[in-house]
């Protein structure tokens, strides 16, 4: 499915329903500290991994062919795999944290650490909303995560991960 955007002013409540719909079909960006995380659980960065080159060179999570999966979600149960350290993008999905508005109907821009930021949810996404959520998400903490994700794949290079893989 594709992401539907609805602006993120307020807590939500949310539960991951396994739906399998965030781990497939989606570029899952890593940064060097998400491949570190995963080589650290015993993960071989070649079966994980690949070198995306878009505007600037960016390392995604493999899939898997047959359907578009991410090599490290068990499409029986939806479950991942490696969740104790899944990449940070996963664990911002499934909001959305972005410099510019996107146009949609009642976006605001969100302040946070002095970062004009505007945060969005997935409407098609089964786990906002839930009546008996495992918790509740505020915008703060995604703010947050953003952040984080957006310095990190910054500070995420060629050499970078070269160094990492031990070839730098």
């Amino acid at each position: 499915m594709r992401f539907k955007p609805v602006p993120f002013l307020e807590p939500v409540p949310f539960k991951c329903l396994n739906c399998l719909d965030c781990c497939r079909g989606r570029w899952i960006y890593l940064t060097r500290r998400d491949i570190r995380g995963l080589m650290e659980l015993g993960k071989d960065p070649s079966e994980f991994m690949v070198l995306s080159m878009e505007e600037k060179p960016r390392f995604v999570l493999s899939v898997r062919e047959w359907d578009l999966g991410c090599v490290f979600q068990d499409p029986e149960t939806g479950l991942c795999t490696v969740h104790s350290r899944n990449p940070l993008i996963c664990r911002i999905y499934p909001f959305m944290v972005s410099r510019e508005p996107l146009g949609v109907e009642g976006e605001r821009p969100f302040e946070y650490e002095g970062e004009k930021l505007w945060l969005y949810y997935d409407k098609n996404c089964p786990g906002i909303g839930v009546e008996e959520p495992e918790r509740v998400i505020t915008p703060e903490e995604i703010a947050k995560l953003g952040l984080e994700f957006e310095r990190e794949l910054e500070e995420t290079t060629i050499e970078s991960v070269a160094e990492l893989l031990g070839g730098g």
